[in-house]
């Protein structure tokens, strides 16, 4: 470090939104996410993940190029951008593109009017992310979108309306067919009758025009200070961190050579995550990004030397560039690298990722290892002793994350050689979601032939993911060379193959069978491959197999149908019409504060938790004092500090806030570190100690728990019939079960609060992102022993929820609270991701066991179900859900005799908690699965034994409600109507008789759900509106705004009932001060609720104005308010809505527990490639029954998003426990939920017309929850295709495959060739990486 000690620290200096920011002592350790959102207070730009995951931080990076005199602007995560990066950088926030004060642009514009902004969280960086591609290319196309949004997450939309809002930038948009009319005027059909007008969701003729001349222009200073400074050397200290930045090549090989440990830091997508997550401290930092050698390209006749600091951005598109210079078979290499590179990250990655970087991480399922080292390529390296080149082979990487590089050499370059006649060249990967996921395999092969023949010359076949380093399968290839590339030789390649790449069974990332599977799978593509381009070039004549395609990708205009308002409706009256999200536009332009983006106070502190690394222990010491010793550390709060309750008590079962003896599961909260900084406090809570005394014998699964007896009582049962005597007169017996995993909520805000002391008579304001903000000032009043009067909370809005946000926050206002008690300041409390994931639950994982009678004619006679919930260490609500899951178990089937049992199982998991669906999710998929077994033993089509079975007429439910499935049939009708079902069906059959290695399959699922809270007390609601004397109105109401458009549709409520425009009508906030004592914002029961108070209230206040208006009938609005004012009329109400008595008595087996049935179905293709489990949802097409809506934009919104999440449920997402109950998924890198290219290629939704639902306001119907559980349909497509898969084996009959039908349970459960070839691994013979929960 000698080179920088005596230098001084030099100031950094770079432009946010057009304004010169200069920071004198920059802290290497600073991200620039963080010192936007504190230092700044631009908190448009939102803390997801911290790690590059989620895009919520998305901001664009634009720098002076002094070598070509241009300037270019690329998109990047601002959680691992070091602030030291950005010296003589100007950086655009979603703030400095437009805001509400001055103007819009357009981005935020149309993201906001087409509906693609919910909760809102995610909307500034999806705004980002299109901006950068419009200053880039004005004029994008439809693929150029769907790769800038790759990666971005959004939990709420779906997608489908934020492409939608995009894609009215593409030029190809401007068609007819983009617009939602599904037939195009360019084929000539526009001369035939005018079809009638359909309602559209958003009118896009009025939309701003994108002016690209209107944009930011680059600071002049910067392009002056790039052309006239000298390169020096710039030095940044921090509190633990110096960060060395170097302009010269000779001083970078001088500083490395002396500090051979310290890493040189590019994009930090890799460094970064590392400090982050695994404390990793380095002491110096270099960073090389102005070492101009770094960047150079250089063409040779035999290939291309890439500087090993171009950002794998560039990288494409030089080798894009090269690909159209060259002949074909010169780029072979080229276009494998290209392909890898289309997927390897998100953009925002790539974009600053260096190429160096990224062979240098050595990561053992590196997209690009494999196929640079089949391709023969090499880094140029460089130190004190000179330049070398070394070959990227074998010999290259020597263990996880290690090369054979010296620690003080630099990679200077790659070399790329260009391939030559007779060189075939590919690269394969699978990985757990399309795009922006680490691969789970990858590979790279390459062979060579002398001209005109099949003998092979040389091959060389690399994978990753198949061991701790980048592997070549050296006996394959040796058993390959100088033999004729034909079946014989390659089906002896495959077993020897198999016996040379050797994973044990418990190898880290688990997955054994699937990666072997996929090894072999990948080298058959590659023959199939290397057979056709054989055949093109005339060496072979013989016949072959088809060729198989990638799965499509194309994205098609989809189609939202839904109800015009009726015609004598006034101009007016905004419900029924889709309403834009009263919030959108501010979402869109950063300007709506959610809670952390509340400014800090003075001596505000922040809070972090320390909570425990055992399952089941006992604790025997917690020793603080090193925590204390910490900079900025004030305190540490324990349970000794709470002065009321220390705990909270559910179905008779006590929570610890903090534990104090005793802790149950990994992640259970045992104290928390108050400090003057995020840092600080998270330092401190990393030095707290605690010694603990493991406990025998830690319960995991739900298997562990019955063998144990270990439930949360009450148990529950429900009879219908005689189960026991209706076996004895079926035809047929059939036993199955079905297992489902878990779910993370994964809302895009984290849980987050902050509690502010008033000063005097204890009285506390918590503003705090929570669905039940009084369930939450209960627990911190009882918990600090005051009285509820001496708590508000406050919720503006949250970032999603999904049932997330009840159980556990009100817990974290509480030891929240207690801090702000004891040390009498504010105190902020926001968890990371992992935190939040970890401590937070999930959805219930669910074993599903089921005897099921039928006869030979498909009729259901008898059904016996057994469902256990893995509820984990407190009961949280896993009581209520396993009853929801019983009242649910029938869906839209009259079984007659029907019994049912579910049991709450605990562990020494993380609690469980409440999830959009509560237990119907799970209770779908067992009883759908079952309906499909009767099906399969059958060999009929799962669609006729729906039909045959499903409720008919005036029908009782299994607790003897009555109710009219007349709505459920024409779903049904309509959905097979719309989707084409019949004739798509025999196109699919069409298909699998084409194709062997790829196959569709179709699904149509119907459900049927119950509406409202079971717990009659928690349907009542009430609101508080205000009508001030300049007409204005304020509307106060119990309903949280998350996402769901609560808000929009209580404006639109008030809007009807006083008859003034919606613009007159303001929602603050949901506060417990304004409207006590509120029920949670749940059960798809918010609008219903709410919107009868705010009606009730509104109604009070119109005929206070009777007698006004009937003095003066022609007045104003405003004339009538000023009257009553003077005439001394009360122009406040309050409002309220007992709600529906519902109840159920277990022991009567009856009851009503819902106040009435919305009802959808829906119809799903996909398409599955056989060989890798990997597939795409072709097309879903929606029907659902929501009465008359509200709101349709924010309806059929509720319908998307709940499918999407559904889809993400039932295929995709995966929690991963260790053997010793620790989550391992705990972050967007390693839990996956649907991503842009996980959306339906053709997207339908159609809202039933002509419905009405007397129990509900203005006739419509609660839409949160259903439609989650038809994602179902995508799963059951799958589970069809694989059947396809499996006949081609001689398979037939029913067969397991597990929720989430996963590519890797998908692959597996085809069966291939390939699969039948792997040994199975005896369960018992070794530990597993992770548990099956």
């Amino acid at each position: 470090m000698s080179a920088g000690k005596e230098k001084q620290e030099n100031t950094l200096s770079f432009f946010i939104n057009g304004r010169k920011v200069t920071e004198n002592h920059a802290d290497p350790e600073t991200m620039l996410l963080s010192f936007i959102r504190e230092k700044l207070r631009l908190t448009g730009t939102k803390y997801g993940c911290g790690g590059g995951g989620c895009g919520a931080c998305t901001v664009m990076v634009s720098r002076y190029q002094h070598a070509t005199k241009t300037i270019i602007h690329y998109s990047a995560n601002a959680c691992l951008l070091p602030l030291c990066q950005l010296h003589g950088a100007a950086v655009t926030t979603v703030e400095g593109i437009g805001s509400t004060k001055t103007r819009i642009h357009p981005v935020q514009e149309r993201i906001a009017k087409a509906h693609g902004s919910q909760c809102g969280f995610c909307t500034p960086g999806m705004v980002m992310s299109m901006y950068t591609l419009l200053r880039n290319k004005p004029q994008p196309t439809m693929e150029d979108i769907r790769e800038a949004l790759a990666g971005n997450l959004c939990r709420c939309t779906g997608y489908r309306p934020i492409v939608d809002g995009c894609r009215t930038f593409c030029q190809e948009a401007n068609c007819c067919k983009a617009n939602g009319v599904g037939k195009c005027c360019l084929n000539g059909e526009e001369n035939g009758e005018e079809p009638e007008r359909k309602p559209q969701l958003f009118d896009g003729s009025d939309f701003l025009p994108l002016d690209p001349t209107q944009e930011l222009i680059f600071p002049p200073e910067l392009i002056l200070m790039a052309e006239t400074a000298s390169p020096q050397t710039l030095t940044f200290r921090g509190e633990r961190v110096t960060w060395v930045s170097l302009a010269a090549l000779k001083e970078l090989v001088q500083l490395k050579t002396s500090n051979p440990e310290a890493p040189l830091v590019f994009g930090n997508t890799n460094i970064g995550p590392d400090v982050k997550f695994k404390g990793v401290l380095h002491p110096l930092i270099i960073s090389p990004t102005r070492v101009t050698e770094l960047f150079e390209v250089t063409q040779t006749p035999h290939g291309v030397f890439v500087g090993a600091g171009c950002s794998l951005s560039e990288v494409r598109s030089l080798l894009e560039k090269l690909v159209h210079q060259f002949p074909e078979e010169k780029t072979e290499l080229l276009r494998a690298l290209i392909q890898q590179l289309r997927n390897l990250g998100s953009q925002q990655i790539r974009n600053v990722a260096s190429l160096g970087g990224s062979i240098m991480s050595a990561n053992p399922n590196s997209d690009l290892n494999p196929v640079l080292a089949a391709g023969n390529c090499k880094v140029r390296v460089i130190s004190s002793g000179g330049r070398r080149d070394v070959p990227l082979n074998q010999d290259f990487f020597v263990s996880f994350g290690k090369t054979i590089l010296k620690p003080e050499e630099i990679v200077l370059s790659v070399f790329i050689p260009f391939t030559r006649k007779g060189d075939f060249v590919r690269a394969f990967r699978q990985a757990p979601r399309k795009e922006s996921a680490f691969a789970t395999v990858t590979a790279g092969m390459r062979v060579i032939f002398s001209e005109g023949s099949r003998v092979v010359e040389d091959v060389s076949i690399y994978y990753g993911g198949m061991g701790p380093t980048t592997v070549r399968a050296a006996k394959t290839c040796t058993d390959i060379i100088m033999r004729p590339w034909d079946d014989e030789t390659l089906s002896r390649a495959y077993d020897v193959l198999l016996d040379e790449l050797l994973l044990p069974p418990s190898a880290p990332g688990g997955k054994v069978e699937f990666r072997h599977s996929l090894a072999l799978s990948f080298l058959f593509k590659f023959n199939l491959e290397v057979l056709h381009k054989l055949r093109e070039l005339n060496v072979i004549t013989d016949e072959l197999p088809e060729k198989i395609q990638p799965l499509p990708r194309e994205m098609q205009p989809g189609l939202q149908e839904f109800q015009h308002v009726s015609e004598g409706q006034n101009e007016q009256d905004p419900v029924g019409r889709p309403i834009m999200h009263r919030s959108a536009i501010s979402q869109a332009t950063g300007e709506a504060v959610y809670t952390d983006d509340i400014p800090s106070t003075d001596g505000e502190l922040f809070l972090a938790l320390v909570t425990s690394s055992r399952a089941h222990a006992k604790i025997i010491g917690l020793d603080v004092s090193e925590a204390l010793q910490l900079p900025g550390v004030v305190d540490v709060i324990t349970a000794k500090d709470i002065p009321g309750k220390k705990v909270r008590t559910l179905f008779g079962y006590d929570e610890e806030l903090l534990a104090q003896t005793e802790v149950s599961c990994i992640g259970q909260m045992l104290c928390a570190v108050v400090a003057d900084t995020r840092a600080h406090a998270k330092r401190g809570a990393a030095a707290v100690k605690i010694a603990y005394e493991d406990l025998p014998e830690p319960v995991f699964t739900v298997e562990e728990a019955i063998e144990k007896s270990s439930f949360f009582e009450p148990q529950r049962m429900i009879e219908r019939g005689n189960v026991t005597e209706a076996f004895k007169t079926v035809d047929q017996v059939y036993e199955g079960d079905m297992r489902m995993a878990g779910q993370e909520h994964f809302y895009m805000e984290t849980q987050s609060m902050l509690v502010v002391p008033v000063g005097e008579e204890t009285e506390l304001h918590v503003y705090v992102s929570t669905q039940s903000p009084t369930s939450t000032q209960e627990a911190v009043a009882e918990t600090l022993d005051i009285p509820s009067n001496r708590v508000t909370c406050h919720v503006k809005r949250i970032g999603g929820a999904f049932g997330g946000k009840v159980i556990k926050t009100a817990i974290l206002a509480c030891i929240t609270s207690v801090a702000a008690w004891k040390t009498n300041r504010a105190v902020r409390c926001v968890l990371e991701r992992g935190e939040d994931m970890l401590i937070t639950g999930a959805r219930h994982p669910v074993l599903g066991k089921y005897k099921v009678g039928f006869m030979n004619d498909g009729r259901i006679v008898a059904a016996d179900m057994q469902y256990y919930t893995n509820a984990g260490n407190t009961v949280d609500e896993s009581v209520l859900v396993v009853e929801k899951i019983l009242l649910q178990m029938d869906n839209v089937y009259n079984i007659p005799n029907l019994r049912g049992r579910a049991a709450a199982c605990r562990t020494n998991l993380p609690s469980n908690t409440s999830f959009r669906g509560f237990g119907v999710p799970q209770t779908i998929m067992v009883v759908e699965n079952m309906v499909n077994d009767v099906a399969m033993v059958l060999q009929r089509p799962a669609d006729q034994i729906r039909e045959i079975n499903m409720y008919k007429g005036p029908s009782v439910t299994l607790y003897k409600f009555e109710f009219s499935p007349e709505n459920l049939h024409r779903c049904w009708e309509e959905c097979k109507v719309k989707s084409e079902y019949g004739e798509r069906r025999r196109a699919v059959e069409r298909f699998n008789q084409h194709n062997r290695w790829k196959k569709r399959g179709m699904s149509i699922i119907p459900i049927k759900y119950g509406i409202a809270f079971l717990e009659g007390v928690l349907n009542q609601a009430a609101a508080l509106v205000h009508i001030y004397k300049d007409g204005s109105v304020l509307v106060s109401h119990g309903g949280t705004e998350m996402g769901q458009g609560i808000h929009t549709k209580m404006q639109q409520v008030a809007s009807r009932e006083l008859g003034i425009p919606p613009s007159k009508i303001y929602i603050s906030e949901t506060s417990t001060n304004t409207v006590p004592n509120t029920c949670p914002s749940a059960a798809s029961f918010g609008t219903d609720a709410n919107g009868m108070a705010v009606k009730n209230a509104c109604q009070t206040l119109y005929q206070r104005l009777e007698p006004i208006r009937q003095k003066n009938p022609k007045g104003s609005w405003e004339s009538w308010v000023k009257a009553a004012f003077f005439e001394k009329i009360s122009l406040s109400a309050t409002g309220f809505h007992r709600g529906p008595d519902l109840y159920m008595d277990w022991d009567q087996m009856k009851g009503q527990p819902n106040a009435y049935y919305t009802y959808g179905v829906c119809c799903c293709e996909v398409e599955l490639d056989c060989l890798t489990g990997d597939y795409m949802t072709v097309r879903t097409d929606i029907v659902a029954d929501i009465g008359r809506s509200v709101n349709p934009s924010v309806d059929i919104g509720q319908i998307e998003g709940a499918f999407m999440q559904g889809l993400g449920l039932y295929t995709l997402e995966e929690l991963k426990f260790s053997p010793s109950g620790l989550l391992y998924t705990r972050g967007p890198s390693q839990y996956k939920i649907p991503a842009v290219c996980d959306m339906p290629l053709h997207f339908n939704v159609y809202l039933l017309s002509d419905s009405h639902n007397p129990h509900a306001i203005y006739s419509s119907k609660g839409i949160g929850e259903p439609i989650l559980s038809l994602g179902s349909a995508v799963f059951f497509a799958i589970k069809d295709a694989v059947a396809a898969a499996r006949s081609e084996s001689g398979l037939v009959g029913p067969f397991s495959l597990y929720s989430p039908a996963t590519a890797e349970r998908a692959c597996l459960a085809c069966s291939s060739p390939f699969t039948q070839k792997i040994p199975a691994s005896k369960p018992g013979s070794f530990k597993p990486w992770a548990l099956n929960i």
